[in-house]
């Protein structure tokens, strides 16, 4: 009856393996029905590198291959085998490390642990010892055992271990039977290397499509603080010009309707321009000019009774600098505009061969509330930094005012500042 507990168990064996490919099977089942919903639902037919990653791999996907020890199974069950009781514990103990070391090696942590090289040390031995017992049927497991080493060793080793065990199997299949020895050691030799390389194809894949999408999601929230940022300073910047334009506005209006009108003409210019400045965000192609800016700060500062007085000298500066001031230039304006109640805002651009410095200075209250941490001043600030230069706020000369002070390379710098040269916050 011995032989006959050890038939049933592993017949059980053998049940559960099957169950556990058909497991495996309504996995990829599902994953691909999942896929395909995401698919339906982002609009796409085909997502680049799809049909290369396939369904997520796991121990499962190898398990079937244990199939080809069933031959040894055979032979136990029929008493072709000696011994047979050293035959049936080599099987089941070949067997438990084959779907040990197999799920373990999907799971990188495990796979490059001590117990996993045991394990595999362990089958070496169990295989070794099996095919020059018994030799036939046996051999098979060599293949078997370089599917398990090419699942768990990855890295510059691998090609050494898989001929050694390519050697040593058609050694041992060789010396058994010398018409084996030949297609033993290549089956081995073929399994080890090509389950690597489809493991590490498949792993590559998955991690390249992860790479894509997480560069998708920093292209999306790097397009909206963009945007963000371009809405920050023109809307900002043009209301505030609106509202003081306005106030002046109605303040000529009693005495002289001529001055009147011109302010409101001047609204409806600023209102027109900022129409053009927002489609221009919106599509990514909104750049700056420091020759623009510096004439509607003269504009918006006079229309706030505030003096404009502006001091340009020095060679003709790149695009992106330029870009680059205007933007300080107008947010320095609005916040004078806005906060200081000054009689006076001088703008000073200084410029030299290779460097170019901006110096906004106001009489007014002193700081202004935006300067706080997430404000416009910080998003230049952050913006200079990145072209390779600098940007400082705080109380003017002799501790009066404001002051704003920005330095940039007069020529262009090649650095990465997150898309075109919009609005900075």
């Amino acid at each position: 009856m011995t032989w006959w507990r050890r038939f049933t168990g592993q017949v059980r064996a053998g049940l559960a393996a099957r169950d556990a490919w058909k497991a495996n099977r309504d996995e990829w089942k599902a994953e691909y029905k999942r896929t395909k919903a995401q698919r339906k639902a982002c609009g796409e037919q085909h997502w680049p590198g799809e049909h290369l990653g396939g369904p997520r791999m796991s121990g499962f996907t190898l398990l079937p291959w244990l199939l080809l020890g069933m031959g040894a199974f055979s032979n136990l069950v029929q008493g072709d085998t000696p011994n047979p009781w050293i035959g049936g514990i080599g099987l089941l103990v070949f067997n438990s490390l084959y779907i040990g070391v197999v799920f373990r090696s999907f799971d990188p942590a495990r796979r490059d642990s001590r117990a996993t090289r045991v394990a595999l040390l362990v089958m070496t031995a169990v295989t070794c010892t099996l095919s020059l017992l018994y030799g036939g049927s046996w051999v098979a497991f060599f293949p078997l055992l370089g599917l398990a080493t090419g699942a768990a060793v990855r890295g510059r080793n691998l090609g050494k271990i898989g001929i050694a065990l390519a050697v040593l199997g058609g050694a041992i299949a060789g010396a058994k039977d010398p018409s084996t020895g030949a297609s033993i050691g290549y089956g081995t030799f073929l399994s080890t290397m090509v389950t690597a390389a489809i493991l590490s194809l498949s792993e590559t894949v998955r991690e390249l499509r992860a790479a894509r999408e997480e560069l998708a999601r920093n292209a999306v929230a790097e397009e909206r603080l963009r945007f963000s940022r371009d809405l920050h300073d023109l809307l900002g910047h043009t209301l505030s010009v609106i509202v003081v334009k306005s106030e002046a506005a109605r303040r000529l209006a009693p005495r002289s309707i001529d001055a009147a009108l011109e302010q409101v003409g001047d609204i409806e210019a600023v209102g027109r321009q900022a129409l053009t400045e927002i489609r221009e965000a919106v599509t990514g192609y909104r750049e700056g000019s420091l020759a623009l800016e510096l004439d509607r700060a003269r504009s918006a500062l006079s229309a706030a009774s505030i003096e404009p007085v502006v001091r340009q000298s020095g060679p003709p500066l790149s695009a992106r600098t330029e870009a680059l001031l205007g933007w300080v230039v107008r947010e320095a304006v609005t916040n004078a505009v806005r906060h200081s109640a000054a009689t006076t805002c001088t703008i000073a651009v200084q410029g030299t061969d290779e460097r170019v410095r901006l110096r906004i200075t106001d009489n007014g209250a002193g700081p202004a509330p935006t300067t706080t941490p997430g404000s416009g001043l910080k998003g230049l600030t952050e913006r200079l930094a990145a072209a390779g230069g600098s940007l400082e706020a705080g109380e003017g000369p002799g501790g009066g005012g404001f002051e704003v002070r920005a330095e940039l390379p007069t020529g262009d710098r090649d650095t990465v500042t997150g898309g075109a040269l919009t609005a900075p916050a």
